[in-house]
């Protein structure tokens, strides 16, 4: 019988459950999967744990909305930490799915998850390194290096970076902690409010917004690419389907890494997800492979 692997794409939203297969040359196949709205732990863990219960697997990999604490000598090791989203706040999510299915486990962000989603078998395949940036409600970031998740005493944050204002953006910032952070400045509700309240999709595309938003992705990039030096930075969320912004952000890009540094192509190291919404769940049942590889 095949080896089936679980998948859970856990976000502040909604919850992706998936059974699938993830061979050893990365082909990966989705056969079955769930949406399961994220209201409270008591709630949403219920249908989760029903899924697999359903549909049992031999390893699972988990992408979750953090913060978490990937750190395995921690005593909240596998919790969801510091999160905002009301009733997830130091919950244990490894150790609640521990309980019920002893299966060994993959355990990250859902950024990574998608970063290491793409780099397998999106837009990154065949190169080493990505760094993977989604821009919507929020801001995160994941990265593979040396095709592994980058991961220390705890996950990046690159959202929380803080930005160089633009000289015209007068906007305060949204993020509670930080104001002028990546986040702060570029998610969707930041720049709805800069706005005075338009959406997005209703901002023209030669509004001097998108050039705005452009500057501080272009920063990000500088700084992610003095940093990291990664082989492609990806783009997903719902700043990916916006495509007028691709070209304004390799513009940016360029002038303000001034030719300090060489990089690929800016058409091709600046790209959008090839995967979309499938490149968290792809990850997912990469890291479950993983993880029975590793057991």
């Amino acid at each position: 019988m095949a080896v089936k692997y679980g998948a859970i794409e856990a976000g502040g939203t909604k919850f992706v459950c998936a059974v699938g297969t993830a061979d050893e040359n990365n082909h990966v196949t989705v056969e079955k999967r769930v949406k399961i709205p994220t209201t409270v732990p008591e709630e949403t863990m219920a249908d989760v744990f029903a899924f697999f219960k359903e549909n049992p697997v031999d390893a699972i990999g988990i992408a979750s909305f953090g913060p978490i604490d990937i750190n395995e000598s921690s005593a909240t090791y596998g919790y969801i930490t510091t999160t905002p989203k009301p009733g997830w706040a130091n919950y244990d999510f490894l150790g609640e799915m521990k309980k019920r299915f002893a299966v060994p486990y993959g355990w990250t962000t859902d950024v990574n998850g998608a970063a290491y989603g793409e780099l397998k078998c999106g837009a990154a395949k065949g190169l080493t390194s990505c760094l993977y940036l989604t821009v919507g409600t929020g801001v995160g970031g994941g990265a593979v290096v040396n095709g592994k998740i980058l991961e220390g005493y705890g996950h990046p944050e690159m959202g929380h970076i803080i930005m160089r204002r633009h000289p015209d953006d007068h906007y305060e910032g949204h993020c509670p902690y930080h104001h002028d952070c990546l986040e702060g400045l570029t998610a969707g509700p930041a720049v709805e409010a800069r706005q005075g309240g338009v959406k997005a999709y209703d901002i023209p595309e030669d509004d001097h917004a998108w050039d705005i938003e452009a500057y501080y992705l272009a920063q990000a990039c500088v700084d992610f690419t003095t940093i990291l030096s990664p082989e492609m930075i990806i783009f997903g969320g719902g700043v990916s389907h916006q495509e007028h912004l691709f070209p304004k952000i390799r513009e940016s890009f360029a002038e303000q890494l001034n030719n300090y540094l060489k990089t690929p192509d800016l058409d091709k190291y600046i790209v959008h997800c090839a995967l979309g919404d499938d490149a968290g769940i792809t990850g997912c049942l990469l890291l479950a492979r993983d993880a029975m590889n590793e057991a």
